[in-house]
């Protein structure tokens, strides 16, 4: 039989890059379809529900939200533009039915465009390109347009997604038009694109219900949420249904709880229809990708498959001299608690128990989603230690095999030996050079993913912090050899007790250091930077000799160079393989593994 569409609904992803203003868009879109009441007082960037999402102006997870618009619900779906969080794009698209790409009037498509452009394209979605800021200084609309095509093109998109739908957005000022010289202030044209250009979803009437699980929630009080939209069917509030998993077991279910998106609030409700994105409660054991259906009629649906984690990261309880000082929470049973819990909420970080006590494998797509992770679980006040971000290696048929990073630099000229000197040292293979003559160049290089741990802050200095960097994962490519991370040693403090100003002025000429006077300090915790390759072991808490004879001018106000505060990615960027991170709620301290200089020789 052939299938029916839902008019009434609409499901449609948002995909962009970081900053190219999704978040700002999807505020004017709450705004002007009458979400709020007239002098209702909003925030801005009310998608960005987390602390840490407002701080960094990024998208950290995906959320759901809906809109009504002459009578169709329109849900809409945020996906994260930054690389790492990837794993919350392939669960998203599986909600949609189209999605709106937002490009920027100046930069362009960039990687990350392209990664997402590229899984929407594979699921056959409808795309509405939609160019913003289009009011900047250095907008340069109808380039970016060519390349959009040439990177649909260059993504083998087939003739029907190649006639896609353009208009032009002023985020910011909620405005969007279809041609660049239209007099409008309102973003009604989108709207109506959306509901004209954007399929309804279709399901099969003689199907039973079935509802595919893209999305996971956690509430204190209903427990396990499964989100997800109804493919087929209909269901109804304590209903009887069951769940079929990755091994094909049928774990029965009784749905305590049945809610639909309205805004940003969930809203009780009786029964959804198809096309619907739902959340049920009162499901223990569910995993992303499993079908939930009625247990007259069991089918199961396609799973979704989610890209695996690249890198790997050690977290191990605080055993160090101040443990416990600082965190509420610093036993090991709490630690592992909440990573687990971490897997739950987020597809794309595993988490493994490992043969030593109280430590902790923890495996995620880069190492800025683990720096999130461990930002957030401080604030939360946990305190524990973290190893190097290490990469994770596959074997096949005997070969060592790495993940390899598409990465694009754009960055000034004068800087274009530099970027290239110490990406090749890292390995890394340029693939494209791009000189339109501004100035500015645009490099492509394929990386091993462990040449960008650390690079960050190296790319920023050596650019003097006009460059830009994007990656985004290529796959598995055979071992391209070793090379030295860092070409500094560490100091590292030799005694417990307070820095000394008079001792830090002494120790300033043998590198850059990481403590002021004053801050408490003990045996085997790093103090600063060494300009040589070896550790030295130093006295931080030396004070002056005192005699009773006093030379003029000998008594001159020590002054230090200031220090720059450490931050978590600047510290996991610089420890080595045999040092930690330390974390509590108040410092990020730096420490060697083992604390005894004794031991440690």
């Amino acid at each position: 039989m052939s299938k029916i569409e839902n008019p009434n609904r609409r499901n449609i992803a948002i995909i962009a890059h970081v900053d190219h203003g999704k978040t700002t868009l999807v505020d004017a879109m709450f705004k002007q379809s009458g979400l709020f009441r007239a002098n209702q007082d909003v925030s801005e960037r009310i998608m960005d529900s987390m602390d840490l999402e407002r701080e960094r102006g990024i998208t950290i997870a995906a959320k759901n939200c809906s809109i009504v618009w002459k009578n169709v619900r329109i849900n809409i779906i945020d996906t994260p533009g930054h690389a790492d969080f990837g794993g919350e794009v392939e669960r998203a698209l599986s909600m949609a039915d189209g999605a709106i790409l937002l490009v920027d009037a100046s930069e362009g498509p960039l990687p990350q465009t392209r990664f997402v452009l590229k899984k929407t394209l594979e699921a056959g979605l409808k795309v509405i390109v939609v160019i913003n800021k289009i009011d900047r200084k250095d907008a340069r609309v109808a380039e970016v347009l060519d390349e959009i095509y040439d990177l649909f093109i260059d993504l083998a998109a087939t003739d029907q997604q190649l006639d896609f739908t353009y208009l032009y957005a002023v985020g910011r000022d909620g405005i969007v038009k279809k041609q660049l010289s239209d007099n409008t202030d309102n973003l009604h044209t989108l709207f109506d694109t959306i509901i004209k250009e954007i399929p309804p979803p279709a399901f099969d009437p003689d199907e039973p219900f079935q509802m595919l699980v893209s999305d996971l929630g956690y509430s204190d009080y209903l427990g396990r949420l499964a989100i997800g939209k109804i493919i087929n069917g209909s269901v109804k509030s304590k209903e009887n249904l069951i769940c079929i998993n990755s091994q094909q077991e049928h774990i029965p279910l009784r749905v305590t709880k049945l809610q639909t998106y309205q805004g940003m609030a969930f809203q009780p409700v009786e029964s959804a229809e198809p096309g619907d994105i739902i959340v049920l409660s009162g499901i223990e054991d569910v995993k992303i990708g499993d079908t939930i259906c009625t247990s007259s009629q069991p089918k199961a649906l396609k799973r979704i498959n989610v890209d695996e984690p690249t890198i790997s990261m050690k977290f191990t309880i605080n055993d160090g001299p101040f443990s416990g000082m600082e965190g509420k929470y610093v036993q090991s049973a709490k630690i592992r608690e909440r990573l687990y819990k971490e897997t739950l909420m987020n597809v794309a970080i595993q988490v493994e128990d490992l043969e030593q006590r109280d430590s902790f494998l923890v495996k995620g797509r880069g190492e800025f989603q683990l720096a999130i992770l461990i930002e957030t679980m401080r604030r939360e006040g946990f305190e524990f230690c973290v190893g190097r971000p290490e990469v994770i290696y596959k074997y096949k048929d005997g070969q060592k095999l790495e993940p390899i990073e598409q990465f694009f630099v754009d960055c000034g000229e004068s800087y274009l030996g530099i970027v290239t000197e110490k990406l090749s040292i890292r390995k890394g293979k340029m693939t494209n050079l791009v000189n339109n003559g501004t100035g500015r160049v645009r490099m492509e290089f394929s990386v091993p993913s462990r040449s960008l741990i650390g690079y960050r802050d190296e790319f920023l200095t050596d650019t003097k912090g006009t460059g830009i960097m994007n990656s985004s994962f290529a796959g598995y490519d055979s071992y391209r050899g070793d090379f030295p991370t860092r070409f500094t040693g560490s100091i590292v403090a030799d005694r417990k007790g307070d820095a000394v100003a008079y001792a830090l002025f002494n120790l300033e000429p043998r590198g850059n250091l990481f403590v002021t006077p004053g801050t408490p300090c003990y045996e085997g915790m790093i103090v600063g930077e060494h300009n040589r390759e070896t550790d030295i072991n130093v006295n931080h808490a030396k004070t002056k000799k005192l005699t009773n004879m006093r030379a003029s001018g000998k008594d001159d106000a020590v002054i230090l160079s200031p220090i720059k505060p450490m931050t978590i990615e600047r510290a996991l960027n610089f420890i080595r393989d045999d040092e930690v991170v330390e974390i509590t709620p108040k410092s990020i301290r730096l420490r060697k593994t083992i604390l005894s200089a004794q031991k440690r020789k």
